[in-house]
């Protein structure tokens, strides 16, 4: 059997990527948090605040170190299955990795130090001051990936030059890079899901101890610093989302019609689907349900005007070339559209239960509600695959380019690996990620069944060292240090 070595590198990257985003987006949105935490404590002096900052760093620490350690291995794959395609972007995509690691990675490892270690060595401002930039640091992270990956999007700054195998793309203008058309909308839409998954996931250990009779009153403070946080930007995602999808419609037509199972150009509005199987074949979507003339107002604030199908040779940047189809150019549309429907509604489920559990606090029914409370332990779930299922549709959506009008993937993939290789290296790589997998789920779980430190707890620790400094400075010799007394004698 013939084994398809551009497939299973595609695999592969889905494989590791997939993995590793399971992290970042914790991060981030554990992060803030943290900040809003600490900056309690700080402003309350109220020891439950502290325990909270506490427990969540140690969380936060463990997180971050499977981000790290996934991540780096995952970017070997440009070298090793992806030559072309590095030799071709390397110019842009390495200037933009570099300025993740020395204005993100370096700044979130280097003052997380001082977050996990300096709880009595630095003065609590400084702590609360290393917390910051901690947040910033992952968000500063997710700013140049995201830089990166919306260029291959939506290339802008940039000039070709070479022939042959030797093509490449070089930086005209760093900041049209930065800033290409589609970098913003991304970079908010991303970073929103990374702060509803953080809030999912204080919720859910909340809701473990609530359900359990345990920290009640660190548990019952965390949840409600974490709802309404989750609230606010499951709400804002619905927004980010509307402005994300509009800018697809103009930079990516091709996309757009995929994920909305788009096929056939019509002279008036374009119905908006809610659910359906997209039959290629037939070029329509059966089983479904559409809003007539949904989808023309969403893009573009009017009914009827027509979106641009997957049946316009128009959705093919620089043209068909001769003896070229325009389904030649389409993406895998039933999984793109299947994905990011999936997606759009574990969205609006998360409206629904947040504002849901929001309204149970208002009538302070929340916490007596156990129902609830189980749900939102396992809900934690939903944000994570709907991260993944958002990241799909956009990397599936772009096929058949990796580089968007410039390098179809086909031609990206390294010619000197075969496809042998790159299906063992899958295998071993899966079962590395799969042992530190289960590594990472076995001290997490520790961490939360062991819990967080009690107020009493901190405050008799805190007198302790009150009472240690005191006791050194009694002993301090308050007169001639012992070089001034042998002076002296001389």
């Amino acid at each position: 059997m013939q084994l398809d070595p551009v497939f299973l590198a595609r695999l592969q990257f889905a494989i590791t990527i997939g993995f590793h985003y399971l992290f970042p987006p914790l991060t981030i949105g554990l992060g803030l948090q943290m900040v809003i935490m600490e900056g309690l404590y700080l402003r309350t002096k109220d020891r439950h605040y502290e325990a909270m900052a506490r427990f969540w760093t140690k969380i936060f620490a463990i997180i971050f170190a499977v981000g790290v350690a996934s991540g780096i291995v995952m970017e070997f794959q440009f070298g090793t299955n992806w030559a072309t395609y590095s030799r071709y972007v390397g110019d842009i995509f390495g200037s933009a990795l570099a300025a993740e690691g020395i204005f993100a990675f370096f700044l979130e490892s280097g003052f997380l130090a001082v977050l996990v270690f300096g709880w009595e060595r630095v003065s609590p401002a400084m702590h609360f001051f290393s917390t910051i930039l901690v947040s910033l640091g992952s968000m500063f992270s997710a700013i140049w990936i995201i830089v990166a990956n919306s260029w291959q999007q939506t290339p802008a700054g940039y000039h070709i030059v070479g022939e042959g195998l030797l093509r490449r793309a070089e930086v005209t203008d760093f900041w049209a890079v930065v800033l290409n058309p589609s970098t913003v909308d991304r970079l908010t839409h991303t970073l929103i899901g990374a702060f509803i998954l953080g809030g999912f996931f204080v919720m859910s250990v909340s809701a473990y101890y609530l359900l359990k009779g345990r920290h009640q009153e660190f548990a019952q403070r965390s949840f409600r610093i974490a709802l309404p946080f989750a609230t606010v930007f499951s709400i804002l995602a619905l927004a980010s989302g509307h402005s994300n999808a509009r800018m697809v419609a103009r930079q990516q037509p091709s996309k757009l019609a995929a994920l909305e199972g788009h096929f056939k150009t019509t002279t008036s509005g374009a119905p908006l689907h809610l659910f359906g199987v997209p039959d290629t074949q037939e070029q329509r979507v059966k089983y479904g349900v559409a809003i007539p003339g949904l989808l023309s107002w969403l893009t573009y604030g009017d009914s009827t005007k027509p979106v641009t199908a997957l049946d316009d040779p128009n959705i093919v940047p620089g043209g068909l070339q001769a003896g070229e189809r325009v389904q030649d150019y389409w993406p895998p549309v039933s999984a793109v559209f299947q994905v990011y429907h999936a997606m759009v509604a574990l969205g609006l489920l998360f409206i629904v239960l947040t504002l849901f559990a929001c309204l149970q606090w208002l009538r302070r029914r929340l916490f007596q509600m156990r129902w609830l409370l189980w749900v939102f332990v396992f809900a934690v779930a939903g944000p994570m695959l709907a991260n993944q299922l958002g990241w799909a549709a956009a990397e599936l959506g772009r096929q058949p380019w990796i580089v968007w009008g410039l390098l179809r993937t086909k031609d990206a993939a390294s010619k000197a690996v075969s496809g042998a290789e790159v299906l063992t290296s899958i295998i071993l790589f899966s079962a590395i990620y799969l042992m530190l997998l289960l590594v990472w789920l076995s001290v997490l779980d520790h961490k939360i069944r062991t819990g967080p430190e009690e107020p009493h707890e901190l405050a008799a620790q805190a007198a302790q060292r009150g009472w240690l400094a005191t006791a050194a400075q009694r002993a301090a010799p308050s007169g001639p240090s012992m070089t001034e007394a042998r002076d002296d004698a001389k």
